[in-house]
């Protein structure tokens, strides 16, 4: 897939003025999908948190690693939910190194996300982007241009990438997954990413709330225990929630340096082998 990177157009209706979490990572990934705001809030967030550029890219490595994995367990097609604006090494490019002919519903709530995605995958069979938000799973999981996309009879990996973090606690992320895997065939499986402040002071903590302030949606840090809880229930694939990372990694490679800032993994719905 060429990714478009031409700035990114100012539609009607798109607030330019408030920063954007899909953008705020964009630029954090070397981007150029953002605009001013989004480039201070990010900004400000890197004064916070001096790692968060790098957890991005750490978030984007362990997105391919765990793309691959699924598909090496017999996973052929994915449900990438909150998959925001396009990257590079998207997940049908990856999933395609091993099935060729895997199929890939990019999901997301923002507008211009959607769109972009759109405009790119056009032209590419067995794709779809699709307009709909988690907060909404039943809704989600019934999306006619999904389903035309994806068999919800067979496994599918459902991808919750660096998007539960967006959940309040109001929002029930727990009762949210529940949903999703009920729905979804036996021997599926869920794979999750989620911002943590287990490693970071409370005084950075206070400043990244503060860098964030006004934007499209807040973010809410939960713990090691908390992410793991999200996926109670499942049958988790070892070594189960740890740091994004760490996650398949060669035993010969360096272990990480830093504070953890995502935890992350995989859980299959339990069922048939």
């Amino acid at each position: 897939m060429t990714i478009n990177s031409d700035p990114l157009p100012g539609p009607p209706g798109v607030d330019q003025t408030a920063p954007n979490a899909a953008r705020i990572y964009d630029w954090l990934l070397g981007g150029e999908e953002s605009y001013p705001a989004d480039q201070q809030a990010a900004k400000r967030l890197l004064r916070a948190v001096p790692g968060a550029r790098q957890a991005a890219r750490d978030n984007r490595a362990y997105l391919g690693r765990v793309t691959r994995w699924l598909a090496g367990q017999g996973i052929d097609q994915f449900i990438d939910i909150g998959s925001g604006l396009p990257a590079a090494c998207p997940v049908h490019e990856v999933a395609r190194q091993v099935h060729p002919d895997a199929r890939v519903a990019y999901v997301d709530h923002d507008d211009v996300a959607v769109a972009r995605a759109r405009a790119i995958l056009a032209d590419t069979p067995g794709l779809a982007a699709v307009h709909a938000d988690l907060r909404s799973p039943r809704d989600l999981l019934t999306r006619p241009d999904l389903r035309r996309a994806i068999d919800l009879t067979r496994p599918v990996a459902v991808l919750l990438i660096a998007v539960t973090h967006f959940l309040t606690d109001d929002d029930q992320p727990g009762e949210v997954i529940a949903a999703i895997t009920a729905r979804v065939a036996p021997g599926s499986y869920i794979a999750i990413s989620h911002v943590t402040a287990d490693d970071i002071t409370p005084g950075a903590q206070k400043a990244a709330r503060a860098a964030c302030a006004g934007a499209s949606v807040p973010v809410r840090p939960r713990t090691r225990a908390e992410v793991a809880r999200l996926l109670g229930g499942l049958e988790a694939v070892p070594p189960g929630i740890t740091d994004i990372r760490e996650w398949d990694l060669s035993r010969y490679a360096a272990r990480p340096a830093g504070p953890v800032l995502l935890w992350g993994g995989a859980a299959r719905v339990p069922g048939p082998r």
